[in-house]
This record gives structure tokens, sequence and C-alpha cells, in this order.
């Protein structure tokens, strides 16, 4: 074969276990023969619609085959797939399939008005539809498919070119895409493997959306990767999980520390059979201590992991066994990976002193989709500076301090707070804003504004509210708008968000 990217994984899969199941989603269960011919029949018909080497096909839908079928017909092309996360708003769903130059969109049916408002001044020129019926422009999915034939295609795709353009929010507010190579997806596999001992026959359940690297890369495409079986679920609900875990007899579940704190609290908790899991993996943030106790006491530990986009996802993984006597670590460098912390005289800093974490591996993206600047301004010397903050202890072993970049975790999703603020700056009657993350018992932590208006100004919370609305993934909105007299501010100018956290 050419095409030595994840395109042909599935099939070369088929090759070795034609019958075994490859995913399990409602009451379908599709073995990799069977689904190896439904990416064969879809690359067909993407091909016969004008999908060439480097086009961009986008993705916008919750956890379903169709989005597994899409990623790797399109990468069987040597297309590029552009997964959306369906909980954004019109206009940002339009900026990422304008500036990623996507063709072709696939979306589901329940997310046909979202679709539609963040397409429609687009290059978008064609779209199908998941279950749900055509309509003018718009194609069904299954139709589609039956309109081609399982004609496997051998189209040259190298380990460096493009896979997926995965968009992350920036400092400055405006979307960046990074490209996710076939290279850097297969190091991150053989990292999961190596680090979180994923193995032949694995059956991961999926509980967080695949719009998301980690679920993509961690749990999909590494349990694929090595024969296994993956178990999609579309949104979550605990009750939901722990029937599937039993069921299912799962023995892989990755989460953030929010979904594994609802599964412990849900009333099916002490009676769920959950004895065939064998590995948690947990990032986002630190795990509860709390959390380790309730798992612990049902046998199981968790390996926590520190990453993000650009590292496709992972860079540093905590195993079970040293999670008790490294409270608050997230690891080692993933066996593939390097990772080193830098003072701010871009010097290897001391053990226990504090620097930025800098990243280097095969894992590690190389570029931001049209971006240049943000690309030159992200690396050094082929390291990739994450912006935020750590530390080694004497074994080697990585605590997160802090972050450099303004952004706020909440429930696992990135909120970079001057996107939201450049909004809320639209505002005439407002001199400045802040938006700063607030802990938060259920979500880890949430945005709070906090806005000095102008002299004389007035302006009602509810307005700065209903002009976000629309414009922005609710999780982005502020839970609360603070009006200050002023900010307190450094000898530059800039407001100590700091002292706003405190």
């Amino acid at each position: 074969m050419e095409n030595l990217g994840i395109g042909r994984w599935v099939a070369r899969k088929a090759e070795r276990q034609r019958d075994a199941i490859a995913i399990v989603h409602r009451n379908d269960r599709i073995a990799y023969g069977a689904l190896s011919q439904r990416i064969d029949r879809l690359a067909e018909a993407l091909a016969g619609r004008g999908v060439r080497p480097g086009d961009r096909v986008a993705y916008l839908g919750n956890n379903h085959p169709a989005f597994l079928e899409t990623l790797f017909a399109t990468a069987t092309l040597g297309a590029i797939f552009v997964p959306l996360n369906t909980r954004l708003a019109p206009p940002e769903i339009e900026f990422m399939l304008a500036d990623s130059g996507t063709s072709l969109l696939v979306f589901h049916d329940e997310l046909r008005e979202l679709a539609r408002a963040g397409s429609h001044a687009t290059g978008v020129r064609q779209r199908i539809v998941v279950e749900g019926e055509g309509e003018a422009g718009v194609e069904r999915y299954e139709a589609v498919l039956a309109s081609a034939e399982a004609a496997p295609r051998d189209v040259p795709v190298g380990l460096d070119d493009a896979a997926v353009i995965l968009y992350t929010s920036g400092t400055t507010g405006h979307p960046k895409g990074a490209v996710i190579t076939h290279g850097n997806f297969h190091w991150n596999s053989f990292n999961v493997m190596v680090d979180y001992g994923v193995s032949p026959g694995e059956r991961v359940l999926l509980i967080s959306p695949m719009f998301h690297v980690a679920s993509l890369s961690n749990g999909a495409l590494a349990g694929l990767l090595q024969g296994g079986t993956v178990v999609l679920h579309e949104k979550f609900d605990p009750a939901h999980v722990l029937e599937t875990i039993e069921r299912e007899r799962i023995t892989m579940l990755a989460g953030v520390p929010t979904t594994f704190q609802m599964l412990q609290e849900h009333p099916h908790w002490e009676r769920a059979d959950i004895s065939s899991l064998q590995r948690l993996t947990c990032g986002g943030s630190a795990v509860p201590e709390r959390l380790m106790e309730a798992f612990g006491e049902r046998g199981l530990g968790f390996s926590v992991g520190y990453g993000m986009t650009e590292t496709s996802p992972g860079a540093t993984a905590l195993p079970p066994d040293r999670a008790r006597d490294k409270v608050g670590s997230s690891g080692l460098a993933h066996f593939f990976t390097d990772v080193k912390i830098v003072d701010d005289q871009g010097r290897e800093a001391a053990t226990g002193a504090v620097g930025e974490i800098w990243v280097k591996g095969p894992n590690v993206i190389k570029e931001y989709w049209n971006r240049p600047d943000a690309t030159a301004s992200a690396f050094e010397q082929g390291w990739f500076k994450s912006g935020d903050l750590g530390y080694f202890d004497d074994e080697g072993f990585i605590f997160i301090s802090d972050r450099l970049k303004d952004m706020i975790i909440s429930g696992g999703e990135n909120i970079y707070s001057a996107e939201v603020e450049n909004i809320i700056m639209e505002f005439s009657e407002i001199a400045a804003v802040a938006l700063v993350g607030i802990p938060d018992e259920k979500w880890g932590e949430v945005p709070h504004a906090y806005v000095q208006l102008q002299p004389g100004a007035e302006l009602a919370p509810d307005a700065i509210l209903a002009h976000l609305t629309g414009r922005l993934a609710k999780y982005k909105i502020p839970k609360q708008i603070v009006f200050v007299d002023e900010f307190a501010r450094t000898a530059s100018g800039k407001i100590r968000k700091t002292e706003l956290r405190k």
C-alpha cells in the first residue's frame, strides 16, 4: 500500500479480523470487514463529488459511526478531516469552515439549523446529512454510500501529510487550526499503548465527544489500531454509562474529573458491575483525592495525563501505581515524547524550579493552518511552547503550577478569555473587562466577567449576557457579571487577574 496514513488502518485490520466487532452504537454492531467496506464506499462517493488530496471535509455531529467513517474515508483520499465542536455558536462554526476552506460538510440532522447558519456564507459547496432527510443542496448520508462501489483506493499518503485540522481557541480571540498529521496520530497511539497499556481486544467506551482530540486519538484510534471494540455514546448520561460498562464488559474508560464524579455520585454506582474495567484515564485537571478513594474502593486507579491539541494530545502520563505517592503530578514524559522546563531566560530550569513546559516529539504538530505567525511564536528550535507553567521533582515527575496562557478549563472545555472579552468590549459603555475562572465543584472552574464602565455610563448585566448569547458556545458565557469601579493593574497597565481570582 502507498497509503501509510490512518485511512487504511481499518482495511488492514479487516484483513486480520474481518468478523471482529469494531464499533458498537445504540443497537448496531459493526464488524471490521463491514466497516472497511463502508469506508471504501464513502471514499469512492466523496471522490465522485470532487474531493481530492488536500481538500477539507468537515463533520458536525456527536459520536456516531459516520464520524469515524468520514474520518477514515477522507484520510483514504489524502484529504483533511475537520471535526467541529457541536456546542459552538453559528459565527464560530462559520469562522472555522471559512478559515479551513472546507468544501464539503457532513452534519447530523439534529444540528441542521446550526449547519445551515454556520455554512451559508462559506465555501462549503456540498452538504450531507446523517440520519435525516435530504433537501435542496443536501444529500442523505446512507444514499451517498449506496451510490458508490466498495472499491479500495490506494492514494499515496505519507506520515507528514495533514490528516486533521482541529481548532483550538487562541489568546487573541481567533481560533487556530492545529494541523495534526498522520504521523502525529501514529506516534500518539504508540505512546498510549506503552504508557496506558492499551492492548489487543480492548473494549473502549467513549463518553467524551470525538471532536476533542483526547477522545478521538487516545480512545477511538488507539483502540481500533489494537483491533479493539469502540463503544460510542452520543451524550454523557451516568446511568447509561454504568449500564454499558456492565453489558459490554468495558475495559477502558476516559473522561475528565467532572464525568467521573457524576458516575460516583449516581444512585446506581454501588450496585453497578464495573468489574471488567482495567483502565481509567483522566485529563483536564487533577483528580480529587476523594475520587481516587471512591474508585480505589472498587479496585480501580487513575492514569492521569497532561497534554493539549497540539501534542495529539499526550505529553505526559502518570501510572495508577504512582497516583497516591505523586498526588498532583501529571507524571513522566510519554515514551516517545520529550518534555523540559524552561525559565524566563530560555534556559532549562533546575529541579523544583517553575518554568514554562516545552514539548517535543513525533506526536507534536508542526504548524497551525494558515497561521505562520502563530506557528513561529509557538515553536523554539523544534520545541512546542505550551504556555503552561510547571516543575520537575527529583524523580522527573512533572507538576503543573499555572497557565501562562489566559485560559479557563471548564468541564474539560478550554475557554480563552480574550475571545469572550473582545465581544464584551463591543459595548461603547465599557471601559475594560476581565474574564477569569472561578472554582466550581462540578465543572472545575467557570467563567466570571468583571466589567469597568465608562464614566457616567449605565449597562445591565443581562444586556451583556444577551449580547453573547448566540455568538459564543454556552460554556464560554460568564456565569456572573460583576461591575467594578476600577481594576488593579501592573506597572505596564495589565489587569491583575490573580487578584480577581482571589
